[in-house]
């Protein structure tokens, strides 16, 4: 079971990015003027609720973002309120972009996890259907492609094969190799043993259809 993540602007935004657009945000509002200086590092650590250090790295985005100068012996002086509209737009867009591309990244990962639990699915389908034969409505059947066979080199989209049988397929021998799965685009190759879920009745459906008669390919 895929267990939901943490909401991603807490993993997107560290503490002291949004100490940050805090303090430009009250400097946009108007809690700081330009010439004014901020509190100390200390004062602003104990009014967040976090280390000096989380607080110098707020500091230090804002000074790189032309917000505030730091000089020794005049503290953390307001610079420029414009620059504050700038700091706050550019990380909203950073932060736009990779929320997307770590959704996208999240989704791949859920995705991967999904077709794996849905090919071991099948997988364990397969083997209790074939120790349990007797007592299961739904039997695996296996078909053989032939050059005769009216479905050869065509997909299994392009044949309407569950339109046409009300059987799924689930599996594909190819080559030795056990193609779980196959997706719509799948062609009918000569040798292949195409396995397939269905009730009897659907089983002679199949054998008509793979042969062509009263087929409308």
């Amino acid at each position: 079971m895929i267990k939901s993540k943490m909401p991603k602007d807490s993993i997107l935004k560290p503490i002291y990015k949004k100490i940050a657009i805090d303090l430009s945000n009250r400097i946009l509002s108007g809690d700081f003027s330009i010439g004014d200086k901020l509190y100390g590092r200390s004062s602003l650590a104990s009014e967040y609720n976090v280390s000096p250090e989380t607080i110098r790295r707020a500091i230090t985005l804002l000074s790189d973002m032309d917000i505030v100068k730091v000089t020794k012996g005049s503290g953390i002086v307001i610079n420029s309120v414009d620059n504050c509209l700038n700091f706050i737009e550019k990380f909203k867009d950073i932060d736009c972009i990779s929320s997307l591309k770590n959704n996208i990244v999240d989704l791949l990962q859920r995705k991967k996890e999904l077709d794996k639990n849905i090919d071991d699915s099948i997988d364990e389908l397969i083997d209790y259907s074939s120790r349990f034969r007797n007592s299961n409505p739904f039997i695996p059947f296996e078909f053989e492609i032939h050059n005769e066979m009216c479905v050869l080199d065509k997909s299994i989209s392009e044949t309407k094969f569950w339109q046409n049988t009300g059987a799924t397929i689930i599996g594909v021998r190819r080559n030795g190799k056990l193609i779980l799965s196959p997706g719509p685009c799948t062609t009918f190759k000569e040798n292949d043993i195409f396995v397939v879920i269905c009730d009897q009745n659907s089983y002679y459906k199949i054998k008509t259809f793979l042969y062509g008669k009263n087929s409308s390919l």
